[in-house]
């Protein structure tokens, strides 16, 4: 492909860290992203894998394209109000009503259930193959999905790591995040701490509170500390530049956040895809989550994961 230098940097401003990538920015080369993505002999898939596993994160700009990310912004409406193309609601949709008259942040897990051109999406192939080959893993299975909008004026989202609210055994966690607004600074990019997933799980990352005054970054600064690095050290790389329709994909052990949404008309959405090996088993503390419990049969150990609800979205290797 004939992208330059320039044109890679492009989708990120000065301030950020460059988005480390090898894949053409350009909009109207969208396709060819995907056809590297899906190519097993384009050697784009080892490049991911090697930085996946020095940052816990990898971005990938223009993997939808605009019509399909318009497509999915208008769906947003419907939901919003009720109105779903799939027989099921999602698990969570957010209050009516706002609390104190503060803009909340609204929050919608498994919007597969509801809407077909988000289940289209979360059981993609390609992306399933491209989470398959970073992680190693024989299969991808979807455990999760939410989609984030934060309102003009919203609060900032406390960093966090995603591994602590999936309870399945083995216990990796991979999220692609889905950029349906260019993320421009005031709108509050997603930031990652660069390495951070190769830290202990002393701190293992949950958070009661996701929304905090100040910038949520409490429970981080602790676990750097448990690790020896000082906060002045840690690594932030911002998401902004990354245009609607960009991905970023990272371990569900990598420490993360936004900041609060400074616009005073703009929305701020996004769209997280959790996935996890495809041979996954419920763990004894999922029966007790109000997250898991109602997927679980009397019996944890028993529980097969329903293809419906956590469908496999790429086998590579046949697991016995």
């Amino acid at each position: 492909h004939n992208c330059d230098e320039q044109e890679l940097r492009s989708v990120s401003p000065p301030t950020a860290a460059p988005l480390d990538i090898n894949i053409c920015s350009k909009k109207s080369e969208y396709l060819q992203t995907r056809e590297q993505l899906s190519s097993d002999q384009s050697g784009v898939l080892d490049d991911l894998k090697n930085k996946f596993e020095r940052d816990g994160y990898v971005v990938l700009p223009n993997v939808l394209s605009s019509d399909e990310v318009n497509q999915l912004i208008a769906r947003l409406d419907h939901i919003f109000k009720g109105d779903f193309d799939r027989d099921e609601p999602p698990d969570k949709m957010p209050p009516s009503v706002k609390r104190g008259g503060q803009p909340r942040v609204q929050q919608v897990i498994n919007v597969h259930k509801c809407d077909a051109a988000f289940r289209r999406l979360v059981t993609n192939e390609i992306l399933g193959r491209v989470v398959g080959h970073i992680t190693s893993w024989d299969g991808v299975r979807l455990a999760q999905d939410q989609l984030w909008q934060k309102p003009p004026q919203s609060s900032p989202l406390t960093f966090h790591r995603d591994s602590p609210y999936f309870m399945f055994s083995p216990d990796d966690v991979v999220t692609v995040w889905v950029a349906l607004d260019d993320m421009e600074r005031e709108l509050g990019p997603l930031e990652y701490v660069k390495g951070s997933h190769k830290w202990g799980k002393g701190r293992i990352g949950s958070s009661k509170s996701f929304f905090q005054k100040g910038g949520g970054k409490d429970l981080l600064y602790s676990a750097a500390e448990r690790e020896g690095i000082d906060s002045h050290d840690l690594e932030f790389v911002s998401m902004e530049g990354l245009k609607a329709g960009g991905v970023s994909i990272h371990n569900g052990l990598t420490w993360h956040g936004s900041g609060k949404n400074n616009s005073h008309e703009k929305l701020r959405r996004g769209f997280g895809i959790h996935y996890v090996p495809a041979n996954v088993r419920f763990t004894s503390d999922a029966a007790k989550s109000k997250l898991w419990r109602s997927y679980i049969d009397e019996d944890v150990e028993e529980t097969i994961l329903s293809e419906e609800y956590f469908p496999i979205v790429w086998q590579g290797k046949q697991v016995p």
